[in-house]
């Protein structure tokens, strides 16, 4: 089970750029991974998911938010980023790290992204 951990949240205004980090407690693109992926939820709605990464390294992304934002991975810092650019104030949310194993589902704790117009 990997334990990830957010970070690179904050307020920022419409337009501007922010890059979330998820950080891993060990190696995240071995065999058994799906996909890594970066969810949002606001209050009263449900978590969404924002964007994949998969174990060969394609990527999908929300209608929402392509073009704007563009999810990557450094195997060897096992951190998973998320540059999110243009943002909007409909961008608002906090924003999970997920991995995705053949046996396992990990979550982090969030990251607080506001946007502000």
């Amino acid at each position: 089970q990997v334990q990830l951990v957010e970070s690179g949240g904050g307020l920022v205004q419409a337009g501007g750029s922010l890059t979330l980090s998820c950080a891993a407690s060990k190696s995240i693109f071995t065999l058994n991974l799906n996909y890594m992926g970066w969810y949002r939820q606001t209050p009263g709605k449900q978590r969404e998911l924002v964007a994949k990464i998969t174990r060969g390294g394609s990527t999908i992304y929300t209608d929402s938010v392509k073009g704007r934002f563009a999810i990557s991975r450094d195997n060897a810092k096992n951190t998973v980023y998320l540059q999110m650019n243009s943002l909007k104030p409909e961008d608002t949310a906090v924003y999970y790290c997920n991995a995705n194993y053949r046996t396992s589902n990990s979550w982090g704790q969030g990251t607080q992204v506001t946007v502000s117009s």
